[in-house]
């Protein structure tokens, strides 16, 4: 049976989705408890929400920090109000599998099992549309790919068609600060997750399957998860990261 504590941040949830929702309102960033794990939760509206993806800038140099991304915005009169790192990457910070930024690709869709936490089918795509979001198995994109104007491919697959990932284990042993991305069946509710306690996959999966309530859901990777959350007063520091979803408002 659900705890009085899981219907009432449900609750909680359903209130803040059903509110009047002005053009580039601050994320709704918030602490849940989750089957005695802790989470933030940043909850965007792709039909409203400036969503984007970064990794280099003009010149093709690495930005690979919130602060760097903050900086490059400044010519746009804009700044970040949400990031988060968004995909495996390699040492050079090159981004593992298929990544698509304002058009441009850089990497190329992986489709086959391979070594790691990528490659452990099945894994997907995070997508941004105009007014839309998806999370999509990397074999359906390949399939049937949609207009993207940003996409990152990671893995594994979190939630497929509102099931667990198959490999996922209740008593897993592999414990990690994790971060991730599950979208709504409406499309544009847009949830991205981040532990503020030591998870396996089965947990987070779950997170998204059962509190959230998302069809599909991504891991984005664990170890180097990284939230930048100003109207929380938080910004997580560290060495320099690949791929980083943001969202980007007008400097009031």
């Amino acid at each position: 049976m659900r705890s009085e504590g899981w219907r009432r941040v449900t609750a909680l949830i359903g209130v803040a989705m059903l509110t009047a929702l002005p053009a580039f309102a601050a994320p709704d960033c918030r602490d849940v408890e989750f089957d005695g794990d802790r989470y933030t939760v940043c909850t965007l509206r792709a039909d409203r929400d400036d969503i984007r993806l970064f990794h280099s800038d003009a010149a093709g140099d690495l930005l690979g920090s919130f602060q760097a991304i903050d900086s490059a915005l400044e010519s746009e009169g804009k700044h970040l109000s949400f990031a988060m790192n968004a995909g495996m990457y390699h040492d050079d910070r090159r981004p593992v599998g298929f990544y698509l930024e304002n058009g441009q690709q850089l990497g190329p869709l992986v489709t086959r099992e391979g070594p790691g936490n990528f490659g452990l089918l099945p894994n997907g795509v995070f997508c941004i549309m105009e007014g839309r979001a998806a999370v999509i198995e990397s074999r359906a994109f390949e399939s049937n790919p949609p207009d993207c104007r940003y996409a990152t491919q990671s893995g594994p697959m979190l939630v497929i068609d509102g099931a667990l990932h198959p490999r996922f284990l209740v008593d897993g042993t592999s414990r990690y600060i994790r971060n991730g991305v599950g979208v709504a069946a409406d499309g544009v509710t847009v949830h991205f997750v981040i532990s503020d306690n030591r998870v396996n996959f089965h947990s987070f999966g779950r997170l998204f399957r059962d509190l959230l309530e998302t069809p599909n859901a991504l891991y984005f990777d664990g170890k180097v998860s990284r939230l930048h959350a100003p109207g929380i007063g938080r910004s997580d520091s560290g060495f320099p990261l690949g791929p980083i979803v943001g969202a980007v408002e007008p400097v009031n």
